[in-house]
């Protein structure tokens, strides 16, 4: 019976970790919003199951103080590209014998025309509708991308040969949201212990 609670435990981790994306977007009132959840489905009033797990995400280039909101953190910051990342949301967990673990980039804007974070998915051009996916600098090529809408209905894409990936026309109003994985394996450490299949997650939002 133990056994069986352990697996449970650890298939819920997983399912967690791969299902969720971390995101950010702009608030009401300006304010950089953080989130965690999954960004194609409606959000719970009070935020996801799971938000209690994001705690501290990193900024890049900023600092600023973190208040908790309702399902998000929010952060002070002036207008323009906002970056963050955390590789302690979700303890690592058993997968294919292995353990595994999840780092999550978020980036809101596209006024910015290059690429900072490990993983990233950046506008070719400034404001542009064609965006680069990004691991060190290099392009992914063949690689999944999807783009959720203000409705919230979702659009697989991928990459081509060079990295790239084209949007469609964007006829709604709203918060667009592009997200992107890659699967790596070898020997990493996250601050919750060593693993050795490492997901790393990266979305980038905009408002068209």
């Amino acid at each position: 019976m133990k056994k069986l609670l352990i697996a449970a435990l650890a298939l819920g981790t997983a399912s967690l970790a791969q299902a969720h994306e971390v995101w950010i977007e702009r608030g009401a009132n300006g304010a950089a919003q953080i989130w965690l959840g999954e960004p194609e489905l409606p959000i719970p009033a009070g935020g996801d199951p799971a938000f209690p797990s994001l705690k501290a995400p990193k900024l890049v280039g900023a600092t600023a103080a973190q208040t908790r909101g309702a399902g998000y953190i929010e952060v002070a910051l002036p207008p323009g590209d906002v970056r963050a990342w955390d590789d302690d949301v979700f303890k690592p967990w058993d997968e294919d014998g292995k353990k595994a673990g999840v780092i999550y980039y978020a980036r809101s804007g596209r006024s910015e025309a290059k690429a900072v974070m490990p993983l990233e998915l950046a506008p070719v051009a400034a404001n542009g509708d064609r965006f680069v996916l990004t691991r060190d600098g290099r392009p992914v090529a063949d690689s999944e991308v999807s783009l959720v809408s203000p409705g919230r209905w979702q659009l697989a894409l991928k990459t081509d040969a060079s990295g790239q990936v084209a949007l469609p026309a964007l006829h709604e109003k709203g918060r667009y949201i592009l997200k992107a994985s890659v699967k790596e394996e070898g020997d990493f450490t996250l601050p919750a212990g060593k693993v050795a299949i490492l997901h790393r997650t990266t979305t980038t939002s905009f408002v068209n």
